[in-house]
């Protein structure tokens, strides 16, 4: 199991969600917990890098980073389009 942190950025952001995202991100980071390397790349080009992507409930998207041998998932971004 992996450690789900936020960072200060992402912290103000998931305060900020709508209530319709509330759920889908619990439910992201849960998943987060189990399976960090679920997400896509953030650059494509550069497909084994440890910074990914995720998507959650309709509009909502994560932007974080795995740390392997901390076994830690931090999440730098989070945006909603809603």
């Amino acid at each position: 199991m992996y450690v789900v942190e936020l960072d200060p950025v992402a912290r103000d952001q998931a305060d900020a969600l709508p209530a319709e995202a509330i759920n889908p991100f619990l439910e992201l980071r849960a998943l987060l917990e189990l399976h960090p390397l679920s997400g896509l790349p953030l650059h494509p080009d550069n497909p084994k890098a440890n910074m990914l992507t995720h998507d959650f409930g309709e509009s909502g998207m994560a932007t974080y980073f795995v740390v392997e041998h901390l076994r830690r998932v931090y999440i730098v971004r989070l945006d909603w389009l809603g």
